[in-house]
């Protein structure tokens, strides 16, 4: 078999731990329990200042201690409870939340900072990072792709680094490494609040943290220091019990986990973990699992402090933030007899692996009855893309596939170059790509496979929508541990399973891999990396700084404020599109090559819900202009509309817009004239970035209704004038036959989640022009 074989190991020094030891390679490890008493025999590197980074945990406690008596009566608290509410605005009343920091990623960053420049604010006012991990593709391998991506994506670097000097952003480049494994190594600290414009920013759950993914308008809101209203989420308490057995890993917990939950069982939840079987897990494999916790629709996911986190912490250079955490241990757990809303338990002694999908990743099957799962859907018996280990350097076998491994920053590169693991991996045909997203979200130059060839592969990655990876929707992607992707990867095929499988030897004889193993931390610490990627010291902003945005770009555009509510009620709305069944984020505002236009929002908009499926005529990217009477593509009819003063919604199916916490979902439906859309359900992050661009999100209060509806339908509203929390808003409907001389008129009752803020907001025409103009009142 000639093909191609891809993972990316995006974040854990464990990647290649146990290559030395000719053994398969992994992310899962097995210790003995330590306390954090013990920590004393660890080989602590010098910290380094860890001043803006350890949370206030004297004000945090104290914080608490008004809100648990005042609030609740003295009743005992959840974890996520006790830091949330410790983060009030203002302790004494259930008020907005301030956070402790920003992250955000190179391709959302471009928008944030366009819509913070319209804030008029001088620097932010929280500590902020700006991360490039998101626009190198993933291609030749390491520092080729990003000496590649540094003259491809020149302007969108110099932009982000100049505004990041005059608004005192911390400034990591491209090739520093991956924005979630970033802010595990330096930024995280137990019991902190941060906000990221990435849905998998709860990856900091694995170091205590409550971090929660966002859309930009919620990260400038942060920057300006407004405070940030989150509807108070219910807490799933998931009960670890037990220990992994061997070739089950971290992330089968999740794996499995979203079998039980779906897409949308987490939704207005934040997940959290207790029991004793935490004590058996790493904090970089309790970080996998809170990354993965996105996939259910999640607010965020967290673990409580453990022996683990304060190991990673030392051996991050962070010992004063574990020093201080141990001090402050009991506010870094649950109370005694907290309430969970929903308890799921998990005994990990009788959890076996997972394979996740196809095209969701939910789809959750257990590794012994995955063969008969392929046989039985007809599936072809081959891998094309997967990740491989070293065992079988031992025994002369080669992978079937070519296969690609990305470090997740370029400290974890370093440490595995030191320590031998890249050059035993070079060794059997690997190619170390640069340390950043790559594949995982689409940035893959593929030349293994034809157009649209149907073929299967292997990831450890979280989401496997169709298209997300290569841009090819016959592509399957199945998710698993990293210990079984590599390990299925060397036979090529879909049904072997390597717990009871065997693979033939160069001498031709029969031999099984034996079960993984390896080291919680490197043995000789964490190599420090390259020092040109150290990130920009900034203390405070430089307002004489000119930001780089070149005259002629079709990169970056500045934006220009949305209009404000006209101030009466919305009077024949055109349906432009009924989408049928799954529209993620990646289906609104596709990925891959458009992400060279996240800045500019004229040119992204040409992909809007190019990968909706339309309930009229079943086609994907085809409707029906109702001005002209002939079909195309639905960017073109949006403009069309546009361009003839005609506003439009859109009709969607259930969790609309589950995903990426992509921004621009949210912003090019608005650019393009849609004031209002109307779904069965939303996905959380969706949902509020729609109503912060100014767009009306609402829900069918009898799902059947959404049955009702046809694209090219005129819509009214009843209700929007005088709009209230928990007020509903009628929907009335106007359908004409083929001839318009036949018309039915019907009114649908419609529900919302918008709260007098957020209504603010909808009044204003967006939370940034609401931001503006108190900025320019001295009110903020």
């Amino acid at each position: 078999m000639n093909s191609k074989c891809l993972f990316l190991g995006r974040r854990y020094y464990q990647l290649a731990q146990s290559i030395n030891q000719s053994r398969l390679f992994h992310l899962n490890f097995r210790r003995s329990l330590a306390t954090i008493t013990d920590q004393s025999k660890l080989s602590i590197p010098e910290p380094k200042d860890c001043s803006k980074i350890t949370p206030n945990y004297a004000k945090l406690v104290e914080n608490l201690s008004i809100v648990q008596k005042r609030i609740f009566g003295g009743q005992p608290l959840t974890l996520a409870e006790k830091i949330l509410y410790a983060h009030l605005w203002n302790p004494k009343e259930i008020s907005n939340i301030v956070k402790d920091r920003v992250a955000m990623q190179d391709a959302s960053s471009q928008t944030v900072i366009l819509q913070f420049m319209l804030a008029g604010m001088p620097e932010t006012a929280v500590p902020t990072s700006i991360h490039c991990d998101h626009l190198i593709e993933a291609y030749e391998g390491g520092d080729k792709d990003v000496k590649t991506a540094e003259v491809t994506s020149k302007e969108i670097f110099e932009f982000l680094k100049s505004a990041s000097e005059k608004y005192g952003i911390e400034f990591w480049k491209p090739g520093s490494g991956i924005i979630h494994q970033i802010v595990l190594e330096n930024y995280a600290a137990p019991g902190a609040l941060m906000i990221g414009t990435d849905s998998h920013t709860p990856n900091a759950g694995g170091l205590g943290t409550i971090a929660i993914g966002i859309g930009g308008a919620d990260a400038v809101d942060a920057m300006a220091d407004i405070p940030w209203e989150l509807k108070a989420p219910k807490i799933i308490g998931v009960k670890l019990t037990g220990k992994l057995n061997e070739w089950t890993s971290p992330k089968d917990i999740i794996l499995h986990l979203a079998g039980k939950l779906t897409v949308q069982g987490g939704t207005g939840h934040i997940i959290e973990y207790f029991g004793t079987g935490i004590e058996t897990l790493s904090c970089t494999g309790m970080a996998t699992i809170c990354n993965m916790g996105a996939e259910v629709g999640a607010t965020t996911s967290v673990f409580p402090f453990t022996s683990s986190m304060y190991s990673y912490l030392s051996a991050t250079r962070r010992h004063p933030v574990a020093k201080q955490a141990t001090s402050y241990a009991s506010y870094l757990k649950a109370d005694d007899n907290a309430r969970y809303d929903h308890i799921i338990e998990i005994n990990l002694s009788e959890l076996e692996p997972h394979i996740n999908g196809p095209f969701t990743p939910d789809l959750s099957t257990p590794l012994s009855k995955f063969a008969d799962f392929v046989t039985k859907n007809g599936w072809k018996d081959e891998i094309k893309a997967g990740l491989i280990g070293t065992q079988a350097l031992d025994k002369g076998v080669r992978p079937k596939s070519d296969f690609f491994i990305t470090p997740g920053s370029d400290q974890i590169r370093a440490t595995m170059e030191r320590d031998g693991q890249t050059e035993i991996l070079q060794k059997v045909g690997g190619r170390v790509l640069a340390n950043a997203c790559g594949p995982c979200i689409g940035q893959w130059k593929r030349t293994d496979i034809q157009e649209n060839e149907e073929n299967a592969i292997l990831t450890s990655f979280n989401r496997n929508f169709k298209s997300r990876n290569d841009g090819n929707p016959a592509t399957m992607n199945f998710l698993a541990s990293p210990e079984i992707v590599t390990a299925m990867t060397f036979a090529g095929r879909l049904t072997f399973n390597p717990i009871t499988d065997t693979l033939v030897d160069k001498d031709g004889k029969a031999f099984q891999f034996s079960s993984p193993s390896g080291e919680e931390l490197p043995k000789h610490g964490f190599e420090r990396g390259r020092e040109f990627y150290e990130p920009s010291q900034v203390s405070a902003g430089n307002p004489s700084t000119q930001i780089i945005i070149p005259p002629d770009s079709n990169r970056l555009q500045l934006l220009e404020p949305f209009p404000i509510w006209h101030g009466s009620e919305f009077h024949e709305l055109r349906v432009l599109i009924k989408v049928k069944g799954k529209c993620t984020t990646d289906h609104i505002s596709a990925a891959g090559p458009w992400l060279k236009f996240k800045g500019h929002l004229e040119n992204i908009s040409n992909n809007t819900l190019i990968g909706a499926l339309n309930a009229d005529n079943e086609k994907v990217n085809v409707v029906r202009n109702i001005l002209t009477g002939k079909d195309g593509t639905i960017p073109e009819v949006a403009r069309y509309y546009k361009e003839n003063n005609i506003q439009w919604i859109v009709v969607a199916d259930h969790n609309y817009g589950e995903g990426s916490a992509r921004e621009h979902a949210a912003l090019q439906v608005r650019y393009l004239g849609c004031p209002i859309i109307i779904a069965r359900s939303f996905a959380r992050i969706h949902e509020t970035n729609l109503k912060k661009q100014g767009v009306l999100p609402l829900i069918f209060k009898n799902e059947d209704d959404y049955n009702l509806l046809s694209g090219g339908d005129s819509i009214s509203t009843i209700g929007v004038v005088g709009l209230e929390p928990g007020k509903d808003v009628t929907i009335r409907i106007r359908k004409e036959s083929g001839d318009k001389k036949k018309i039915e008129e019907f009114d649908i009752l419609t529900k919302h989640t918008m709260s007098e803020n957020q209504i603010e907001w909808f009044i204003m025409g967006s939370a940034l022009n609401l931001i503006a103009s108190k900025q320019k009142s001295g009110s903020i």
